[in-house]
């Protein structure tokens, strides 16, 4: 979540202003998320629109930096420090096979059901086996494997 920001607080850059409008409904998006009821949902469940907001407002700042050039790199690194986007996420995706990355829990090896693998939503669709329903238990992904 980004901080609040008061009158001590520094301005933010130049260039901010013109993409206010899109970070403040992607924080409209994600009180309405946090607010949402969890009445029927396993406990991870309910975590997943916040995981998918959170995940898009982080790939349109990766985006408008990375492949638009639409920011400067000082409203950039400013947003990353103000909790704009997702700074470990953004590092994976500038890396090759990691350009659809879900979130970093699905390649951490500690939370997984076997010793030094992945989520399942990592695996390639090729290599699934016909028929198989892929569902991250983390993120609700369906498949963020850079060859799927």
């Amino acid at each position: 979540m980004p901080k609040i920001r008061t009158t001590r607080t520094k301005r933010p850059p130049e260039g901010f202003e013109d993409i206010e409008a899109i970070l403040d409904d992607y924080a409209k998006k994600m009180r309405d998320a946090e607010n949402e009821s969890h009445e029927g949902k396993r406990k991870a469940e309910s975590l997943w629109p916040i995981m998918r907001i959170s995940h898009t407002r982080s790939r349109y700042i990766y985006e408008l930096y990375y492949k638009r050039d639409a920011i400067s790199k000082e409203l950039y690194d400013w947003l990353l420090k103000e909790g704009y986007a997702d700074a470990n996420l953004i590092a994976k995706w500038k890396k090759p096979g990691y350009e659809k990355l879900c979130c970093i829990r699905c390649i951490q090896t500690r939370d997984m059901n076997y010793q030094g693998s992945t989520c399942i939503c990592r695996v390639p669709k090729g290599q699934l086996r016909a028929g198989t329903i892929v569902e991250c238990v983390h993120c609700g992904c369906r498949g963020c494997s850079s060859d799927s």
